[in-house]
């Protein structure tokens, strides 16, 4: 998936105490500050207003066609490190810069560029912010960015900022206010901005999509998607997320600190902001126990993780509502024993799929109560994945399709599979499910990122394939 990291353990350090603030969440300081900035939060995540247009939409806007795709990366640790390897590997992308405050990061990189053939990479190494740097280059058409969250909406204003093409992995953004930012740089300067959802293109994700334009789900009514990962011992590994930064997290939000891998499928099957849009979200969250019980198990006295609080729910469920009365379910567990799962499910007037493992029943196909096998299907693949059946990376291959369809959009000047508004609709549960579980599961509205466009069909990532 993309559990970012990449920045130092430094710079993670600061910058969760620096986004904890920004947040108005205030969960290290004390109580009458705590509930000042809870209060503040819900208010400000409450707030459905749509700020005054000061750009052209960006829907349906394609790339400018080019022969070579000259990229950049920010981060190269765990998940930067890895997809560097991708980008390699696909036609007509040249990697020109890197940037990581760790120089034996972008030093290990770099090697991976020259062994490629390509000319050594420029890298950025000097600071925190020498990626501001990267981003006012000339020659990049494209920033990946792949950090701990508490950056992700900086360099994503960098970019835009200096010019280029953006994706980040998730989450896009932590606030509404900084969801709005984005998409008013995006229709003002004229580039893309993009959420790197990964599972959006796994091979049962859109299957299920192709099936689903298709009509065999009949008319659709639900669906549910999950981020249920044990990743207690991951967030206790100084290692493995580079310092505390992702478990810091727990101590600030109450909410579903991940939803895009689980909405993001679901808002594609539904078309959401292609004739359908989420509208409002409610949340209800479990009390926070399994990190501090992990640590009482397995860390030493004195250990770092001694001085911090949990607060957030070990399981968040929300319920998302549709213009059209459609529900989305979304849960969140990462601090207790569980089998990996996304749930991954849709539900129509003539059958439904569930994932994980995955099983589907339809009518008139099946009958009685025994589940049909999903394999019966396979016809409905998307075409993505029948030109490339074993496709190279990580995470079953997604991450290779979901960069090889990015590029091949940008090489052919096409438009993007998602945009601005999808990211930030991705992200909104982020902070919109914290207000909610902190008041008491009471719905907190999802504004409306596309302004109205939402109602107009159009496509997304169940696309036609090229003529090249």
């Amino acid at each position: 998936m993309s559990d970012d990291q990449g920045f130092s353990r430094r710079s993670a350090l600061r910058t969760a105490g620096a986004a904890g603030a920004g947040l108005g969440i205030g969960a290290l300081g004390t109580p009458a500050e705590a509930a000042q900035g809870d209060a503040s939060a819900a208010r400000q995540s409450a707030s459905t207003a749509a700020p005054p247009r000061r750009g052209r939409t960006m829907i349906g806007v394609p790339f400018e066609e080019r022969g070579t795709i000259r990229v950049g990366l920010v981060g190269l640790g765990r998940r930067g490190g890895s997809m560097i390897d991708l980008f390699l590997a696909l036609e007509a992308v040249r990697v020109v810069a890197l940037c990581d405050p760790v120089r034996e990061k972008t030093e290990r990189a770099a090697k991976k560029v020259t062994d490629a053939g390509q000319p050594a990479p420029a890298l950025y190494t000097k600071g925190d912010h020498d990626f501001e740097k990267l981003c006012r280059r000339g020659d990049l058409d494209f920033v990946y960015v792949a950090t701990p969250w508490d950056w992700h909406f900086e360099m994503a204003k960098a970019a835009l900022k200096g010019g280029k093409h953006v994706g980040v992995e998730c989450p896009i953004a932590l606030e509404p206010g900084q969801l709005w930012e984005l998409v008013d740089l995006s229709e003002r300067t004229r580039r893309h901005c993009m959420q790197l959802e990964n599972c959006v293109y796994g091979r049962n994700e859109m299957r299920v999509l192709r099936m689903a334009h298709e009509g065999l789900f009949g008319d659709l009514l639900h669906s549910a998607g999950a981020y249920l990962h044990d990743l207690r011992g991951l967030m206790f590994d100084p290692d493995y997320y580079e310092g505390p930064w992702r478990r810091k997290w727990h101590t600030r939000l109450r909410g579903d600190l991940y939803p895009n891998h689980g909405f993001g499928p679901a808002a594609n099957y539904m078309d959401i902001n292609r004739g359908d849009r989420a509208v409002r979200i409610a949340t209800f969250g479990s009390p926070s126990l399994g990190l501090a019980a992990y640590r009482e198990e397995h860390m030493p006295p004195g250990h770092e993780s001694w001085k911090e609080t949990y607060i957030e729910s070990d399981m968040s469920i929300s319920l998302v509502q549709t213009a059209k009365g459609r529900v989305v379910r979304l849960e969140h567990d990462v601090s207790n024993p569980h089998p990996y799962s996304r749930i991954n499910a849709l539900g129509g007037t003539k059958g439904v799929f569930e994932d994980y493992p995955p099983r589907i029943y339809l009518e008139p196909d099946m009958s009685g109560d025994q589940w049909g096998d999903f394999e019966q299907y396979k016809e409905y693949d998307h075409w993505l994945w029948k030109e490339h059946a074993d496709p190279p990376g990580g995470h079953g291959g997604m991450d290779y399709i979901m960069l090889y369809r990015l590029t091949q959009c940008m090489r052919l000047g096409l438009v993007p599979d998602f945009d601005v508004y999808d990211a930030a609709t991705w992200t909104s549960p982020v902070p919109l499910s914290h207000a909610s579980v902190k008041a008491e599961g009471t719905p907190q509205e999802i504004p409306d990122f596309t302004r109205g466009h939402w109602r107009k069909k159009r496509p997304g990532a169940d696309s036609e394939k090229p003529e090249t």
